[in-house]
């Protein structure tokens, strides 16, 4: 039998999600968000980029706005109000003191004590090769999460210094430690993926509704092996 995954704590109020790229979180981890904010939890989101170069038969002045309009329909989807882009370049982020910082000052502006990102490892599955936005975004996420409650890092930005997180987890790794159950949150995640129409039209043939409900339920089917049945998405917890 697999090793069981720990659940997620549930002593929080407020979380900010912090990806590189509209469609990041929806690939599984919005049914966590609408679970959360179903329970009355206050979820924002924060994309580095605005996903312009994500769709090839789309030139990115074009694409900007149209995965714009996709990412605040999806997050409204499952009970996310707040969606910022930050307007870093799609396809070319770097790890920086310039992303530390941006990322420094949302989570001092947004005050979470949960933190969220996304898979920063070399690979998904072992095989398939990570983008350099996830991992340098993710990377960035990890130590923004620390440098927000120092005041001696980053010491201009409009906030006051935040020390107030108290996880960061991450989405899509294949090192897990907890999990959450999405049971109440499963269509709202499903639906959240569907929202980004034009990105699936133009990455696969298939039926966006058929596509993105096969997606996500396959996943929470996965997962569920190592969370008592349940039908779950999973994070890797770093307790801060």
């Amino acid at each position: 039998m697999a090793e069981q995954l720990n659940p997620m704590p549930t002593d929080w109020r407020r979380a900010l999600a912090v990806v590189a790229h509209p469609d990041d979180l929806e690939y599984g981890c919005a049914a966590a968000v609408a679970t959360w904010t179903g329970e009355g939890r206050e979820v924002a989101y924060l994309l580095a980029t605005r996903g312009e170069a994500g769709i090839d038969s789309l030139e990115p002045a074009k694409a900007g706005p149209v995965r714009e309009r996709e990412q605040r329909a999806s997050a409204a989807v499952v009970g996310v109000p707040s969606v910022e882009f930050l307007d870093h370049a799609d396809g070319v982020i770097e790890y920086s003191t310039t992303l530390r910082r941006d990322l420094t000052a949302a989570i001092r502006r947004h005050r979470p004590e949960l933190v969220i990102t996304l898979n920063f490892d070399d690979t998904w599955g072992g095989t398939v090769w990570n983008t350099p936005d996830h991992k340098a975004v993710g990377r960035a996420t990890l130590d923004a999460a620390a440098d927000a409650g120092n005041r001696w890092i980053f010491p201009d930005t409009d906030a006051e210094p935040w020390d107030g997180v108290r996880w960061v987890a991450v989405a899509g790794t294949d090192s897990p430690t907890h999990a959450v159950d999405v049971t109440d949150g499963l269509e709202a995640g499903v639906r959240s993926l569907i929202e980004h129409r034009a990105y699936i039209e133009a990455l696969t043939d298939e039926d966006p509704e058929t596509y993105a409900r096969t997606f996500i339920e396959d996943s929470v089917r996965q997962a569920a092996e190592r969370f008592a049945g349940r039908p779950a998405v999973t994070f890797r917890l770093y307790p801060r």
